[in-house]
């Protein structure tokens, strides 16, 4: 008697979200949080940090710039170990090293030991982000998969806005020392936490094809559908057996194309929303604002990030990403070209930086469903890491470049130059060839190939 088979994805797809599946994506939202405090609170613990060890401005460059390296790395090889060890596992790995040598922080007694620690927290938290997408899309039903992302994907300027709030509030009570000291607890907690309540991937497990692997992702299905599952059951998923974690898998034939334009989309767009996040504040002041009031300038852009975000998740499961992508980015160069113009009309500079959330920000939600539906569950984690691990390049570069494009070009060049790395990620968003394809009544996008790789790849 043949064995019975159960295609992983497609129970996934036709069961409703239980108590099991909703709780991995609320732990995956709240972890996601913890990348946007860190960001955030930094800027704010920056000056006291300074102070307490008598360092120029200039020396708190490398104290941001290391979290960013060390994010960028992060990203790139903590996910590939996502699609090597697990998604579970590489979270887990993630708030360990954030959370040690965050607490580390608040005993620092020098720069370099600062700068040092902030590189290895950036390392955690920037590999946490791809195992976080890949989890949350693969417990999520396909018709709502874009939605879950996108939910998780709002942890970054959510967490950004309460790093803020938090920094601003405790900082002169605990200092910069106690600031560090809570972003060390919250992930040891978490990490606690997710030890029970964290479950593995049952598609990751599938296609591990291991016996533990199938036997641990037989009981997970088991909860998740409410039926037993045989022993001896055979679970299968849609994906083909891809070199697993594999960066040359991600330059094959069938996936070069969209491979270097998600990379190069990354790169460009991140380039720009980092120059946007990380200069805007002093741009701002230099306009005439003061200090707070400038300040504002990264909450209305984060904000308007986060309510943009609903009817983008709303959107992306039923429109062509590219075409999505394009409009923004042709939304994008409009907003930077008009704060430009603006000069000291504060009223029309915060509606563009509202618009900038859409424009410039909004395209890390679009290229993130972009890749949960270009790539197989074994390679889905690895796009998304070294997708955001060049995107994490990007923001390295965006804010070098800001000291210099102020000085040089003043702020409307400044504001203005935000329009050339946009351009050019619409560019390169125009390299894939996509189209939309109903699939069991939703829309999905697939990626197309030119005719010479098709072949090849045949």
């Amino acid at each position: 008697m043949k064995n019975r088979s159960y295609n992983v994805q497609n129970v996934i797809d036709t069961t409703p979200m239980g108590r099991k599946r909703w709780t991995v994506i609320v732990f995956c939202f709240v972890i996601a949080l913890l990348d946007g405090f860190d960001t955030q609170s930094i800027a704010f613990i920056g000056p006291s940090i300074a102070e307490d060890f008598q360092l120029q401005a200039t020396d708190m460059t490398w104290v941001i710039t290391a979290s960013t390296i060390g994010m960028a790395l992060g990203a790139i090889t903590l996910g590939t170990f996502g699609d090597r060890i697990g998604r579970k596992k590489t979270i887990l790995l993630a708030l360990a090293i954030f959370g040690v040598f965050s607490l580390a922080g608040a005993f620092a007694q020098s720069l370099e030991q600062i700068v040092l620690l902030r590189f290895l927290i950036g390392l955690g938290m920037g590999g946490a982000t791809p195992a976080l997408l890949a989890l949350t899309a693969e417990f999520s039903p396909k018709n709502r998969r874009g939605t879950f992302m996108t939910l998780v994907l709002l942890g970054l300027p959510g967490g950004a806005l309460i790093g803020g709030l938090v920094a601003a509030a405790w900082l002169p009570v605990v200092g910069w020392r106690g600031i560090f000291f809570i972003g060390g607890i919250i992930p040891l907690a978490l990490l606690l936490m997710s030890l029970k309540g964290l479950v593995e991937s049952p598609v990751f497990l599938a296609n591990k094809g291991t016996a533990d692997a199938d036997t641990h992702a037989r009981k997970i299905m088991s909860s998740i559908s409410g039926h037993t599952l045989e022993a001896d059951a055979v679970l299968v998923t849609d994906d083909k057996k891809e070199a697993r974690g594999s960066i040359a898998a991600l330059f094959s034939a069938q996936y070069r194309t969209v491979t270097i334009a998600v990379f190069a989309t990354y790169l460009l767009n991140w380039i720009a929303w980092f120059l946007l996040l990380l200069w805007m504040p002093t741009a701002l002041k230099m306009l005439g604002l003061e200090a707070s009031q400038a300040a504002m300038g990264t909450v209305t852009v984060n904000g308007a990030f986060i309510l943009f975000a609903i009817p983008l998740s709303i959107l992306l499961p039923k429109v062509d990403a590219r075409k999505l992508l394009l409009g923004m980015f042709a939304t994008g160069i409009v907003v930077a070209l008009g704060l430009g113009l603006a000069g000291s009309n504060f009223t029309v500079v915060f509606i563009l930086i509202a618009l900038a959330g859409f424009g410039i920000g909004g395209q890390q939600l679009a290229l993130n469903y972009l890749i949960a539906n270009a790539y197989p569950t074994q390679l889905r984690a690895t796009a998304t890491g070294w997708g955001i691990g060049i995107g994490r390049l990007g923001s390295i570069v965006g804010s070098a470049l800001g000291g210099f494009i102020l000085t040089g070009l003043g702020v409307s060049g400044y504001f203005m130059v935000l329009a050339v790395p946009l351009v050019l990620a619409g560019l390169a968003t125009l390299m894939v060839r996509s189209r939309a394809t109903k699939r069991g009544g939703t829309v999905s996008t697939s990626v197309e190939t030119s005719e010479n790789e098709s072949a090849e790849a045949r």
